[in-house]
């Protein structure tokens, strides 16, 4: 059997068994427990001992500056074409898909996958490229969500300069995973790596990595609850926000065809992540604002967005699978370029066709 078809086959059966654990572990309390597990010990445990494992070197500054340009140019694409996907009258969702779509969550998403297709020298790269990520969601949203809510609030509060750096600084230092790659970056800096640790703490760190795979495949399976009513909308959405990204991704790899075909597909599943946490916690912050204040028109749909991010995660699992399963076809930029601009361009066929049919309704 074909290496990438039987590692694609384990990882379903795996999320599969987290699906059928549904029922077992129903409540909100389980899985959040089964995401702190992840992605505050497994994850960052994954993510040491893969950046101890390379050579430190300037050039891969790299990585996370691209990073933070993919999240500029989603973030103006979604900005300014969302209103293709959704009604432009309703802004509540324009600016919550404005703070969703341009986001990333690797840790859930992405990592799992990387690792066991292509190895730990592809994690690490991805985990030096979330940290441009991480600036974005963490900081520029952060500060976009509030601009929005002081512009449309009716309390005259403001919060101070001093207080909004404080909780930014509070919520970097929150994130395991940040320390975690401060950290293995001063030993790379000393020149030290995973077998310069002490025997005890180095085989800990490695068994603790173990089940991050299983563990992350597993909360995909038991997570994985969407709203019917809100389907066919968002994963309309996820369509274009996908095709966007293979077209960012194809031309990326087009203008730089000497990248190696690991690099190559790690510049094409990065980016197909699913959306992450953070803006959603900015936004419940600013409804949280908004319900003191008693503001009757919201600045986000929570509700919209919860929907979109249960969808999202099964979503990207499914596309990064795909590209790994079929890497000899997505390692083509043209074949890359075409799928990005079909993918795009669906919903868009769906809108106006729905707007004939009811135009032709009417006629008759």
């Amino acid at each position: 059997m074909n290496f990438a078809l039987q590692k694609t086959l384990e990882l379903v059966l795996v999320i599969a068994l987290g699906f059928f654990l549904q029922k077992k572990l129903s409540s909100k309390e389980s899985l959040s427990g089964i995401k702190i597990i992840i992605l505050s010990i497994a994850l960052p445990a994954t993510i040491f001992v893969a950046l101890l494992k390379i050579d430190l070197d300037a050039t891969l500054l790299i990585f996370p500056a691209l990073a933070l340009v993919f999240n500029l140019l989603m973030f103006l694409a979604t900005k300014y074409m969302s209103g293709s996907v959704i009604p432009t009258d309703n802004e509540s969702r324009s600016r919550t898909l404005t703070m969703l779509l341009p986001s990333l969550a690797p840790g859930l998403s992405c990592f799992p996958f990387i690792m066991v297709y292509s190895g730990d020298d592809s994690l690490a790269l991805a985990a030096l490229a979330d940290v441009g990520n991480k600036i974005f969601v963490l900081i520029l949203l952060y500060i976009l969500a509030m601009r929005w809510y002081h512009s449309r609030s009716v309390s005259t509060t403001v919060t101070s300069s001093s207080s909004k750096l404080k909780s930014l600084v509070i919520a970097l230092i929150n994130e395991p995973i940040n320390l975690v790659i401060i950290a293995a970056l001063i030993l790379l800096g000393f020149g030290l790596n995973i077998n310069a640790l002490p025997s005890f703490m180095s085989s800990t760190i490695l068994r603790i990595s173990a089940i991050m795979t299983p563990l992350v495949l597993l909360f995909i399976g038991m997570s994985a609850k969407i709203k019917w009513k809100d389907l066919r909308h968002i994963t309309n959405i996820l369509f274009w926000r996908a095709g966007l990204t293979f077209m960012l991704s194809g031309l990326f790899i087009l203008l730089f065809p000497a990248l190696s075909p690991a690099l190559v597909l790690l510049i094409l599943v990065f980016p197909q992540s699913s959306c992450s946490f953070w803006p959603f916690a900015h936004m419940s912050a600013v409804n949280s604002l908004e319900e003191k204040d008693n503001q009757t028109s919201p600045t986000f749909d929570i509700d919209f967005a919860i929907s979109v991010m249960a969808c999202s995660l099964p979503f990207s699992t499914l596309m990064i699978i795909c590209i790994y399963s079929f890497s000899s076809f997505f390692t083509s930029p043209p074949l890359v370029l075409s799928l990005g601009f079909v993918m795009f361009a669906l919903p868009l066929v769906y809108k106006y066709a729905k707007k004939y049919k009811k135009v032709l309704e009417q006629m008759t």
